[in-house]
């Protein structure tokens, strides 16, 4: 997932490429983040999803759920039609389509899962090929927001020491007669040691060729304004676009080596030029292999996909039924389930995660744990959640019938 500020950024580039000013470039800034305001969808959707039945509840997830219908190519084509019809503007509308799409497609390339053909298919997709922090879809996009804050800085005179004078003239007016006699003979030479010393003719000349420096830099942008700009929306698509297809022939030559399909969308970034691919080595394992954009497999590790406390002669057959109940649910974060079943009182347990939750750190989409309680008289059931290592809530069995 790419930080709001890169998305904000993005927005700026595009609006500096397309020559947009004034209300038209607040407005690509805007549309740039517009996808993520589904959260206040989700908001929506957490609401009123529990009186609903299990099907109308899938729709709605569809509709108002994070990373689904704003996330998906129709809703960017549209919010572009919505744009034109407003405003007829050519420039502005390809840059609000951009905006949207250009938002989509890098989270795209990061870590969870999206609907991008929404509503035409359900299915979900991720390139999962390039780190969710990584620097340069990161921090690439701050550069235009720092050169507008230096723009706003310069035009506000707080770049030009020759302002020194002004700035010392409001300084003694601040202080009026009372506030002299606080201040002592003693205190007020020592107050004006510290500001000849700070303000030494040394220490102006060294600013002043630094803010020389910024300001030749600051012309340069404005005087090659749309190449600068688009030079850096080009440095990210190939960016963007190298990683996934270096990982296709990466993936290809793991899974001829390891004698099966891995599949390319379960694979999960896990550092910069890392990422984690996940296959089913045998009716009772995984193997995982840490994978390197650089130097192929590093490690591998094989996890069990059921594990038994105690006796419970029937284990499988409760794993089974907890994973069709979890197949039937939205949004299905674990691609590699792995059971842990145990048996109290009468009541079989079965927790449910996901086979690489060890193995990745900083928040992955799939860090959810499911907790099926069966009471094996009555075959009822009842189901708890816990995201993130947060505490458990009870879920309504509308997400699963």
């Amino acid at each position: 997932m790419v930080n709001t500020l890169s998305h904000i950024g993005i927005g700026l580039l595009l609006a500096h490429v397309l020559g947009l000013k004034g209300r038209k470039r607040l407005g690509l800034v805007l549309l740039s983040v517009i996808p993520d305001l589904d959260y206040l969808g989700y908001s929506l959707f957490t609401l009123i999803s529990g009186g609903v039945s299990h099907e109308a509840r899938t729709q709605l997830f569809f509709l108002l759920g994070h990373r689904e219908f704003t996330h998906s190519v129709f809703f960017a084509f549209m919010v572009a039609l919505l744009i034109w019809l407003k405003t007829k503007d050519r420039a502005f509308t390809f840059g609000g389509f951009l905006a949207v799409f250009l938002h989509i497609f890098l989270d795209y390339t990061t870590s969870a899962k999206m609907r991008p053909f929404y509503p035409f298919s359900t299915n979900e997709s991720a390139l999962r090929a390039i780190y969710p922090f990584d620097p340069v879809i990161n921090v690439l996009p701050l550069l235009p927001l720092f050169i507008v804050a230096a723009e706003y800085m310069k035009n506000r005179g707080q770049w030009n020491t020759k302002n020194k004078g002004s700035w010392n003239t409001k300084i003694k007016s601040s202080w009026n007669v009372k506030n002299k006699d606080n201040w002592n003979i003693k205190s007020k030479n020592k107050w004006n040691l510290e500001f000849k010393d700070r303000w030494s003719i040394r220490s102006r000349d060294i600013l002043n060729r630094k803010l020389s420096g910024l300001n030749g830099f600051h012309s340069f942008v404005n005087r090659n304004e749309g190449k600068f700009y688009a030079s850096f929306i080009i440095v990210l698509l190939i960016w963007t676009t190298m990683f996934p297809v270096a990982k296709v022939f990466l993936v290809d030559r793991i899974s001829r080596a390891e004698g099966t399909e891995i599949s390319y969308n379960d694979t999960y970034p896990i550092s910069i030029g890392k990422f984690l691919a996940t296959y089913s080595f045998s009716d009772s394992q995984y193997k995982l292999l840490e994978v390197s954009y650089w130097s192929g497999v590093e490690k591998s590790f094989y996890v069990e996909k059921i594990t038994i406390a105690g006796d419970v002669p029937d284990a499988s057959t409760y794993a089974e039924r907890a994973g069709k109940l979890y197949s039937n649910s939205v949004p299905q974060a674990i691609d590699y389930p792995v059971y842990s079943v145990s048996e109290k009182n009468g009541y079989v347990t079965v927790i449910l995660s996901d086979a690489r939750n060890p193995y990745v750190k900083n928040w992955p989409y799939f860090d959810t744990v499911y907790r099926f309680v069966f009471d094996r008289e009555s075959g009822e059931y009842e189901v708890y959640e816990s995201h993130y290592g947060r505490a458990e809530k009870k879920l309504n069995k509308n997400y699963f019938e």
